[in-house]
């Protein structure tokens, strides 16, 4: 461990002590300071199908198990006098289905088994410290929460504005439906709330020192060659022509981060205002072929997360005539990056190669918006539910400023699909209850109405008792396109043509504890 690191560290605990000393003196009531611990959490399996063929195997994968996957977490809680702690560990162990050594002798015969990935199973299995917090207050109206945690600013569900502050982890699971906050990763933060009750509101500001892994940095996606790579990418180990630098300068780990949040009330309305410097979520590839800032250390591009600021606001409140919660998010992105170099990679001798957005990067200024609409629903007696059902409507557009065709900008690397000035998506989903919340089916919908194509994922979600969960789900897709062959885009695939014929039927069953 690094010098800078121990010193990052030692800063941290210095600060928890100095805060439990100042906690300790304050006016904490007798009830906060009670000493207790509780210990619970989860076992959890996961099993999933194939419900179509996969085009890159040669057998029919239609039915085979695609997800076989064990879990358990462990989430402990307690107080030491005025210090409140929380800590989350979580273990996750799959099993090498028949459809996994497939796509896994795939990457041995394309020559692709990369970095140190001697198993597909590397990229699915952990261990991991998930959160260790403490957590106390100084007076009346400041409360600190120092360690590794998490922090949700924003509003929508399937696609994120505001919430950014954490990337996410779709290695494993790309689609299917979940809790965001097991798919969040976790951040060592120092954070700060402020009760401001003389204005209806409260100051929420955090600081990142530095302190967590490269892997804790932005998005992580299955490009390993396993079971939710993007078509036709399957069975193909991207790792092996790439690494993930986090020491660009321009998307440095070790750089101080942070944001500041002002949330309250304005007559009937709730809202907030937010600024953040962080790490763009998705990766942009830093190419041999048109260095960004430096050489990459690759064979043929580096994967980076250069740093972002972003400024965020949201609104919410009830509407009487539509007997709804009506909600917006905005966030406007400084200097978001995007790959240059739409179709297919250009030879080197025959000038830049500017294809699969190995031509560079381009950073735009790009605006997110998002429209949502709750409501209840009343089933109970169309379809005999025992209480009105939950239902939501959300409109997501992300628009690039300044947007011009020429600067040749891609959606995604490794595929040389043009980006488009705006992408607009609609999702809604509505959820069911039936024996006193027993029985709850569920229904999400979703359409690109930029490019085409969407999802659908009919649930049902099941209480077996106090302590037995279970959950059904099917995930399917369309697309108006998608790519056959491996550096041959086509530029009419876009979102959902990156899913195409990877239908899955999902199961879920936990034990709470």
């Amino acid at each position: 461990m690094s010098n800078t690191k121990v010193r990052k560290i030692a800063a941290a605990l210095a600060m928890l002590s100095v805060g439990c000393g100042i906690a300790h003196a304050g006016d904490g009531s007798e009830g906060e300071s009670e000493n207790f611990f509780r210990l619970g959490g989860y076992v959890r399996g996961w099993s999933a199908f194939n419900l179509q063929d996969i085009p890159e195997t040669e057998a029919n994968d239609r039915g085979k198990l695609s997800m076989l996957r064990g879990s358990l977490l462990l989430d402990a809680d307690a107080r030491t006098g005025p210090i409140k702690w929380k800590a989350v560990g979580r273990l996750d162990r799959e099993y090498k289905t028949d459809y996994l050594k497939d796509l896994e002798d795939l990457r041995k015969t394309n020559g692709t088994t990369g970095g140190d990935a001697s198993s597909i199973l590397d990229n699915y299995n952990q261990s991991e410290l998930r959160e260790f917090w403490g957590e106390f207050k100084v007076g009346e109206r400041a409360t600190f929460r120092l360690g590794k945690q998490q922090i949700v600013w924003g509003e929508s569900d399937f696609f994120h504005a505001m919430d950014v502050v954490h990337g996410y982890d779709l290695s494993w699971r790309l689609f299917f439906e979940g809790e965001n906050e097991e798919w969040r990763k976790p951040l060592w933060l120092a954070s700060m709330k402020l009760d401001v009750p003389e204005a209806d509101g409260e100051l929420h500001a955090y600081v990142r020192p530095g302190l967590d892994r490269c892997k804790d940095i932005g998005n992580t996606y299955d490009i390993q060659g396993g079971r939710w790579f993007f078509q036709p990418y399957r069975g193909f180990d991207l790792t092996a022509v790439t690494t993930l630098d986090c020491d660009h300068p321009e998307g440095d780990k070790d750089d101080v981060t942070g944001g500041i949040r002002w949330s309250g009330l304005a007559g009937p309305l709730n809202y907030s205002l937010a600024y953040i410097k962080t790490f763009a979520a998705d990766p942009v590839a830093n190419s041999v072929f048109a260095p960004y800032k430096q050489a990459p250390d690759g064979p043929l591009f580096d994967l980076i997360h250069p740093m972002i600021d972003v400024l965020g606001a949201t609104v919410s409140g009830y509407s009487a005539p539509l007997d709804a919660v009506l909600s917006a998010e905005i966030a406007y992105t400084i200097d978001q990056p995007y790959n240059v170099g739409t179709g297919a990679l250009t030879a080197p001798a025959r000038g830049a190669a500017a294809g699969l957005g190995l031509g560079g990067i381009r950073n735009k200024d790009t605006v997110t918006t998002m429209l949502r609409a709750d409501k209840n629903l009343h089933f109970e007696r169309l379809l005999g539910t025992n209480r009105p059902s939950f239902s939501s409507v959300q409109l997501f557009d992300t628009w690039v400023k300044d947007f011009r065709k020429s600067d040749d900008l891609v959606r995604l690397f490794a595929y040389g699909s043009p980006l488009s000035e705006h992408n607009t998506i609609l999702t809604a989903f509505t959820v069911l209850n039936y024996r006193g919340d027993t029985i709850n089916p569920g229904f999400a919908i979703g359409f690109d109405l930029t490019h085409g194509g969407g999802f659908a994922i009919p649930s049902l979600d099941l209480a077996l008792g106090d302590n037995w969960r279970a959950k059904i789900e099917a995930d399917l897709f369309w697309n108006s396109g998608s790519t056959k062959t491996l550096f041959d885009p086509d530029p009419k695939v876009q979102l959902f043509g990156y899913f195409a014929r990877n239908n899955q039927l999902t199961f879920r069953l936990t034990r709470q504890f």
